[in-house]
């Protein structure tokens, strides 16, 4: 179990959990956390990212609570980004709305990647049309040393938000939790922010790879936990962002990444939830991505859905993968692309339908809605072997 008083450590290439009573605890029977935390276990997404047969495909979108949305502009008006983030009822008020008004079958907690950095001892803030800006670099042997993974407890009003979802929706919606990658991190903390060609981080792995490791080992202790700690709030799953992880050749991600998401994956599959692994620009890494064992691997557009699975071995769930401009395209073409993507998962159990990145700030609600309700009605009728083709709806209000 991962308690508030909880620490992860690293040991001999894999992760145990310790807390102040873990040596009393040893000895005895764990609890299985499915039962206890899990808000919405029997839910078709839960199903579907343990590759279960499932009546239809569930759907839901990467970043459906956003600036595309005009009660997520409202409430913007009136507080920034991490204002939000940090006040429970506000983060759950925009999951829920979100969720509501499009209908989808799961929704994710409203947070932001960078979180973690806080406790860790980094502050950050947003820049207008420059993102976020790490404040102190992460650059030396010196600055790892500095990091601290002492204060995951202090991130529990995301917990407390994932509580308040859970509760609302009261195992109608799973909730799904998330955190960033352990590489996606990193690279924000010594590049300072974005970067295109992450110079500073590929210098730090290629001449200082004991440093590296260590800030790699302190990243995913803290991300762990606070995830963890999302599970026993009521999140159904976990999905792990890995957004810049397509910067880097096979063989980097191998030698410098893979052996740290393989133990972060497995730490928190011990929660008893899903595991979703996502990286964008990654189909080159799909065979290493793989070996991490995550239930679900998030697909990006730029493979066809069937051949990425096919590269997977279909060893696992997928999630994905229309191009999230596509959203701006008429009715006609993006039902057409929508059929595609459902035609290649050729309703093999654990296709979970999604962008193949976030949806983008301007892009017209109405589609989005109506393409959660088409995939619904299209998969379903497409199970029950019935007509393939379902009358067009018009849009819903």
């Amino acid at each position: 179990m991962f308690g508030d008083a909880d620490s992860l450590l690293y040991v001999g290439g894999g992760f145990s959990s310790v807390s102040h009573n873990a040596r009393r605890r040893h000895a005895q029977p764990q609890k299985c956390y499915i039962e206890r935390f899990m808000s919405a276990p029997n839910s078709i997404f839960v199903r579907a990212c343990k590759m279960e047969p499932v009546e239809r495909t569930p759907v839901w979108f990467m970043r459906q609570a956003g600036r595309y949305m005009s009660e997520y502009r409202a409430v913007r008006k009136q507080h920034s980004l991490l204002e939000i983030c940090r006040k429970p009822q506000l983060a759950a008020e925009v999951t829920i709305t979100a969720a509501e008004i499009l209908a989808v079958d799961a929704a994710i907690i409203f947070a932001d990647l960078l979180l973690p950095l806080e406790v860790m001892g980094l502050p950050f803030h947003f820049a207008a049309g420059e993102g976020p800006v790490i404040e102190r670099p992460v650059r030396s042997e010196e600055d790892v040393a500095f990091l601290r993974t002492d204060r995951t407890a202090d991130l529990g009003y995301v917990s407390q938000a994932v509580s308040l979802v859970a509760t609302h929706f009261a195992g109608r919606v799973p909730v799904i939790g998330f955190c960033g990658a352990p590489f996606t991190l990193a690279s924000y903390i010594i590049e300072g922010g974005g970067s295109r060609h992450y110079v500073h981080t590929k210098k730090m792995m290629y001449n200082s790879p004991t440093v590296w490791d260590e800030l790699m080992r302190k990243l995913v202790a803290v991300t762990a936990a606070y995830a963890a700690d999302q599970v026993r709030a009521g999140a159904d799953a976990i999905q792990i962002f890995d957004s810049w992880v397509g910067c880097l050749s096979v063989e980097d991600y191998r030698r410098y990444v893979l052996p740290h998401v393989n133990g972060m994956v497995k730490l928190l599959q011990k929660t008893g939830a899903p595991v979703i692994y996502f990286g964008t620009d990654s189909a080159t890494l799909l065979p290493a991505m793989n070996e991490t064992g995550a239930d679900v691997i998030g697909l990006d557009w730029r493979i066809p859905l069937d051949l990425g699975w096919q590269t997977l071995e279909h060893r696992c769930a997928v999630q994905g993968n229309l191009d999230p401009v596509l959203l701006f395209a008429d009715w006609k073409e993006l039902k057409s692309r929508a059929k595609d993507i459902l035609a290649r998962a050729g309703q093999r159990p654990g296709h979970i339908f999604n962008l193949g990145h976030g949806i983008l700030p301007e892009t017209p609600v109405e589609n989005v809605k109506n393409l959660a309700h088409f995939v619904q009605e299209h998969s379903a009728v497409a199970g029950s072997k019935g007509s393939p083709e379902p009358g067009h709806r018009s849009p819903r209000s």
